[in-house]
């Protein structure tokens, strides 16, 4: 069945009972003239408060349509620990596939920011209609996954600034991957800081940033200066992943070291 992001203040209460759905303008046309909804078909509409709405068509017509609400159900929220990928600006049709593949993996956050060897050096250099095309990325992606959060996408940032942000703690944990020799697998890393955390009688961990390079991956210093605020460098291997593969790579084996594929 197809779905579509809608905000909650197209629904509107009609009559006891009864609640519409109006539609008009860009989403007027994806749904109706691209798709080819018609009077009485029925599709999920999905708000902010995750929340789907199963839908019959009313009416259409030029440029408006209507559609009432059959039934309702709630959408899981995403469980905790929720995962944040804090990614260094790469080619732009890689941060596009990473953006759609990281709300289909159920990514709470991206926060992409610039470094020595990312695609752009400045953050200012990014154009204004990249933002715009990555979140037209993850509304596209939260309809066909059918979750029930959009994927947040933070302002672009420098790599102190991203540092700042993530903010490592005992129930924030931070980890980047590298490419450098005798590190530990994110697997083993995160068993041990489970054992930590369970041995000190602590809370359990509420986030998990990722930090990934571009293409040409971290520089020295720069790595130097994660490992001094005590972040945790992993490898993944022998073999050198594209960003893309290595984004997947580290969400997967986080959401099944804490069981968040149930």
């Amino acid at each position: 069945m197809r779905r579509y992001w809608i905000e909650k203040s197209q629904i509107q209460e009609h009559s006891v009972n009864e609640l519409i759905v109006h539609f008009k303008d860009e989403q007027f046309h994806h749904i109706f003239d691209v798709c080819r909804q018609e009077v009485g078909h029925h599709f999920e509409v999905i708000t902010e408060d995750s929340v789907a709405y199963l839908v019959e068509v009313l009416t259409v017509l030029k440029k408006t349509a209507t559609a009432k609400v059959v039934e309702i159900r709630q959408i899981q929220k995403l469980p905790k620990p929720h995962i944040h990928i804090a990614l260094s600006i790469c080619r732009y049709p890689v941060m596009d596939s990473v953006m759609e593949r990281a709300v289909e993996m159920g990514v709470t956050s991206i926060l992409p920011f610039v470094s020595d060897y990312s695609f752009i050096r400045k953050e200012k250099e990014l154009p204004l209609g990249k933002v715009e095309r990555w979140k037209k990325i993850v509304i596209s992606a939260t309809q066909q996954c059918g979750r029930g959060e959009l994927m947040t996408i933070h302002d672009t940032v420098t790599m102190n600034k991203m540092l700042e942000i993530i903010n490592p703690n005992s129930q924030n944990w931070c980890l980047f991957a590298y490419e450098g020799n005798n590190l530990k697998s994110i697997e083993t890393l995160l068993t041990e800081r489970q054992k930590q955390l369970e041995a000190a009688a602590e809370k359990n961990v509420e986030n998990v940033w990722l930090i990934v390079g571009s293409e040409g991956g971290f520089s020295e210093k720069e790595v130097t200066s994660m490992q001094k605020l005590g972040l945790d460098p992993v490898t993944l291997g022998a073999q050198i992943l594209r960003v893309e593969t290595a984004c997947l790579t580290l969400v997967a084996v986080l959401k099944y070291v804490f069981g968040l594929m149930k």
